[in-house]
């Protein structure tokens, strides 16, 4: 059952595929005055400002052409790309960081907003192709040729070539640049479509002048009927072989689970997801549970391995006691040694009881028949030579005990941290060969291959778990919202995939053994610096961010979190805020916050040098006075940024 990091991976797509339960437990972002009401909804215009930034107001496209147009194109065409970005079937970092958080129905509902915008096209600019070459891709997108292969691009994307409602893009008031940055991507397998994969196949076909002629023709062409897609031909369902090119196949509704009633299989479930490991191993878009989800250490890549009871290729032939001793000694069922990457440090911890609920759970998930990958670990580690010298040295198998003196809630907060959800994964350091120095170690650490900051959790200046009202963490943790706080970047996928499934008792368990231990903690000593007074940032800010967070920081309650007095932003480390300003995000899809807010990424939109200033002026000028935070370097943001890419 190997699975979890060791480390969370460079990028927030990949850190979904690590999984680990408590990426970035903060207060972090500290959002709204007010909580939101469980059933406060943000219209789908005010969640997508996330995507204009780099997309163009109402998504008519980026000004340099690069961001294509939103704005009018099949729906059904706009929500398979989401997914496959989301997926990594198309690759771009942020695109997938953005994205990363967000469940199908929000994608669905992105799509169908862009779908239904009708906006003019502008005038395309005057082609620099020949005249031979704009006749060569003429006769390419309308007539196609034959003797090459090559159909017409007319005869899938329309005569209109404005597109086939609802799955077909148009491929007019596309740049020049965009449409064979895509041209490549097909032919080099950089942009991927489900089976059959037409459109690559196409490319393929295109030699290197017949790219730049029909290319050249469609970016010379006007838009016409402002690019309304034509209406599909009427008939029956298509089959999977008869979809257009990029289009996803519809995903089987998720069969119900036998014996859901029973409240062993519930809590087994229960547990499961709180504990992420539904997230970490199965692959979006993929069966529940089958594994090889890829997950970035120090030491190479690891993948999950199918947990669905396949007699072959999962769980199939394990009994509870052999997932059981996988939990508790870090052995699989053949006696290996299981690599470190799966926790076994924390889910030594885990009773007996929960294990086998667990395990009874997982036999009633549809078997499916899919080897795990090989891992790709640097010799010797991997090796069971190696993983025998590193149980010896840093693991013993454990039971988890009830520290004398406290109360049963306590406890149980103990239990849910240490073993279930091992926070101590991220929140505590690691030595050199990744070993958690303690399960109870809260302390904060630089997430090994990664570029985030997992924050001391029993330091109120950076959490205020201490200070904070009770009911106002169990909402975070639950909801990924509170009052003054929301969670961004990894702890939102912590959120949607493994805390919400918690119920109440056991998220105000954790909330109490969280606060109690901060509380205990004895106050850091403040460390007198000079703070940051720089104004060179008011102005960027004054463009790119007082729309939602207000001219003074004041944010927007429900919607757009306060910066004037946020902990977050004033930590003394300021790489999540360069990270959440680099690449900006959305606040997890859960049942308490069923349309979050997303802030857009301004790694391409601003410079280094800008977004030094404008984070320097949010930690300074826009405080009211010197906050004590340090001023963030151009060289800082640019080394945040290369360690995020």
């Amino acid at each position: 059952m190997p699975g979890r990091l060791v480390a969370r991976s460079r990028t927030a797509r990949a850190a979904l595929r690590g999984g680990a339960v408590a990426a970035l437990l903060s207060l972090q972002c500290i959002a709204a005055a007010a909580p939101p009401s469980a059933d406060a909804r943000l219209p789908v215009s005010e969640q997508v400002r996330a995507c204009v930034g780099c997309h163009g107001e109402q998504g008519r496209a980026g000004p340099d052409g690069y961001y294509p147009r939103l704005a009018g194109k099949p729906s059904g065409y706009l929500y398979a790309q989401l997914q496959h970005f989301a997926e990594g079937r198309r690759h771009h970092a942020a695109m997938q960081r953005l994205l990363v958080s967000l469940d199908d129905p929000t994608l669905k509902a992105f799509a169908d907003h862009f779908a239904g915008l009708t906006l003019a096209y502008p005038a395309p600019p005057a082609s620099r192709a020949s005249a031979d070459q704009l006749q060569r891709g003429r006769a390419l997108a309308l007539v196609g040729d034959p003797s090459s292969k090559l159909p017409a691009c007319a005869s899938c994307h329309g005569q209109t070539l404005t597109g086939v409602s609802p799955d077909v893009p148009g491929l007019l008031g596309l740049s020049l640049d965009y449409l064979n940055a895509q041209l490549g991507a097909w032919r080099t397998g950089l942009r991927q479509a489900h089976a059959p994969d037409c459109m690559a196949d196409i490319a393929r076909r295109l030699v290197g002048a017949d790219v730049s002629a029909v290319t050249s023709w469609l970016a010379s062409q006007p838009v016409p009927d402002q690019g309304r897609p034509q209406p599909a031909t009427v008939g029956t369902a298509p089959s999977a072989s008869d979809l257009p090119c990029g289009a996803s196949p519809s995903r089987p509704e998720a069969q119900p689970i036998p014996g859901v009633g029973d409240a062993r299989l519930a809590r087994g479930e229960t547990l499961a997801r709180a504990g992420n490991c539904v997230a970490c191993h199965t692959v979006r878009g993929q069966p529940l549970m089958s594994g090889a989800r890829p997950i970035d250490t120090p030491f190479g890549v690891v993948f999950s391995s199918n947990l669905t009871p396949d007699v072959d290729t999962g769980l199939g032939r394990w009994s509870a006691a052999d997932f059981w001793n996988a939990l508790h000694r870090g052995r699989s069922r053949d006696g290996r040694r299981l690599a470190p990457a799966f926790p076994y440090e924390h889910t030594t911890l885990i009773t007996r009881e929960d294990s086998d609920a667990i395990y009874a759970w997982l036999q009633t998930v549809p078997a499916v028949r899919a080897k795990q990958p090989s891992h790709q670990l640097t010799w010797p580690f991997g090796t069971q030579p190696a993983l025998a010298i590193w149980q010896l040295l840093f693991f013993k198998p454990a039971n988890f005990i009830a520290e004398p003196g406290r109360d049963d809630l306590w406890n149980r907060g103990a239990y849910l941290v240490e073993a279930i959800g091992h926070c101590a994964a991220c929140h505590g350091p690691r030595n050199r060969l990744g070993a958690t120095r303690s399960v109870k170690n809260l302390s904060g650490s630089a997430m090994p291959g990664s570029a985030w900051i997992a924050p001391n959790l029993l330091d109120d200046s950076e959490t205020g778990l201490a200070s904070t009202p009770l009911d106002q963490i169990i909402r975070l943790l639950g909801t990924g919202r509170a009052a003054h706080a929301s969670a961004l970047g990894p702890m939102a996928e912590v959120v949607q995939h493994g805390l919400q499934y918690l119920d109440e008792r056991d998220l105000r368990a954790m909330a109490i053994y969280l606060q109690g231990r901060a509380r205990e903690q004895a106050p850091r000593a403040a460390t007198a610096r000079e703070g940051t007074r720089s104004n060179a940032g008011a102005e960027v800010y004054r463009t790119a961010c007082a729309d939602c967070h207000g001219d003074s920081g004041e944010g927007q309650p429900g919607r757009y979190p306060a910066l004037r007095g946020n902990r977050a932003v004033l930590q003394s480390d300021p790489t999540n805020t360069v990270l959440a300003v680099l690449h900006g995000g959305y606040t997890p899809v859960t049942a308490g916050n069923p349309t979050p807010p997303g802030m857009p990424p301004f790694a391409l939109g601003l410079s280094s040098t800008e977004l030094a200033s404008v984070i320097s002026w949010i930690r300074g000028g826009l405080q009211g006075a010197s906050s004590g935070a340090p001023a963030v370097t151009a060289p800082l943001v640019e080394r945040v940024r290369n360690r995020s890419r």
